[in-house]
């Protein structure tokens, strides 16, 4: 297991793109900790595809609802 630092792109309900340079392969389960203004979220993906030394698309993998209603009320302090 490695980590990394990298930056939150294009945040939905549905997944993000991470802007990172680190190596990853589509279909990968990554675990994703995002700071929000005033919380912090973490939240599982399954990796879409990479782009080398660019990053990676994630879509977000709920293990139920109240933990899709969670990520989706700190989408909202965003707004």
């Amino acid at each position: 297991m490695t980590q990394g630092r990298g930056a939150v792109s294009d945040l939905s309900l549905t997944g993000c793109f991470v802007l990172s340079g680190g190596e990853i392969s589509a279909g990968e389960l990554i675990r994703l900790q995002i700071t929000f203004p005033r919380d912090v979220g973490i939240v599982w993906g399954q990796a879409v595809y990479a782009v080398a030394e660019i990053g990676f698309a994630l879509r977000f993998v709920f293990q139920d609802q109240a933990d899709k209603r969670v990520l989706e009320k700190l989408i909202e302090t965003l707004k």
